[in-house]
């Protein structure tokens, strides 16, 4: 006779536990969550003499780029967790763990930068997270084109940015820089694998959604 641990887990049981784990990672370095354990871009990089506006200014952005992060992680859990193929699931699973590291970078800076993440992450996490099932539930076609589209914006988006920090702040730009470099990777990887282009009304839904979310976690 098998037992609760040994039995098989339905679609509802991944689903919770899929979600658990995202939230326990939210709660800043070192509380969880899927990654790859990579060291922080910024290393020993001296932390830059900032003016209680230019850090205000650093924090905010950085913020915006750690709810970023936690959405990313969510749309890959969601995505993998409904993917048709092993192949599909395994690509989403490891990009999900790269911005795992993405969100630890971020989660450190902001507790360098005396400030905390969004409160509003939990609500991005699951709402990423259900958008991402469904993307996956259409199709590994459309669901990797979700994931183009998705990092091309947040390319752009990076690159804002880097041209908007305070031009000695080498931490901050530094974690950026990298996480720009993955997500180019994580867009590429996905083309090759075979992605669909999104429809014109879906991407413009996507960067207005995108817009919601930066400009009410750059204030809290």
């Amino acid at each position: 006779m098998q037992g609760p641990s040994s039995r098989r887990m339905s679609f509802l049981d991944r689903v919770i536990i899929d979600l658990d784990r995202g939230l326990k990672g939210l709660g800043g370095p070192g509380t969880g969550g899927a990654a790859q354990g990579r060291d922080n871009p910024a290393g020993e990089l001296p932390d830059a003499e900032l003016t209680p506006a230019q850090r205000r200014h650093a924090a905010g952005l950085m913020r915006v780029d750690h709810t970023g992060e936690v959405a990313a992680q969510a749309l890959y859990h969601g995505q993998a967790l409904t993917a048709r193929t092993p192949r599909t699931r395994d690509a989403m699973e490891q990009a999900a763990r790269e911005e795992g590291d993405h969100l630890r970078w971020c989660s450190e800076r902001l507790v360098e930068l005396d400030d905390k993440p969004s409160r509003l992450d939990p609500f991005w996490y699951a709402g990423s997270f259900l958008i991402g099932a469904a993307a996956g539930l259409v199709g590994d076609r459309w669901s990797l084109g979700f994931v183009v589209e998705t990092e091309r914006q947040v390319v752009r988006h990076l690159d804002g940015h880097l041209s908007s920090l305070p031009g000695h702040d080498a931490r901050s730009r530094a974690i950026l820089e990298q996480m720009r470099v993955d997500e180019g990777v994580h867009a590429t990887t996905a083309i090759e694998s075979g992605a669909a282009e999104l429809p014109g009304p879906v991407k413009r839904l996507m960067t207005a959604t995108a817009r919601i979310m930066t400009e009410t976690a750059y204030r809290f």
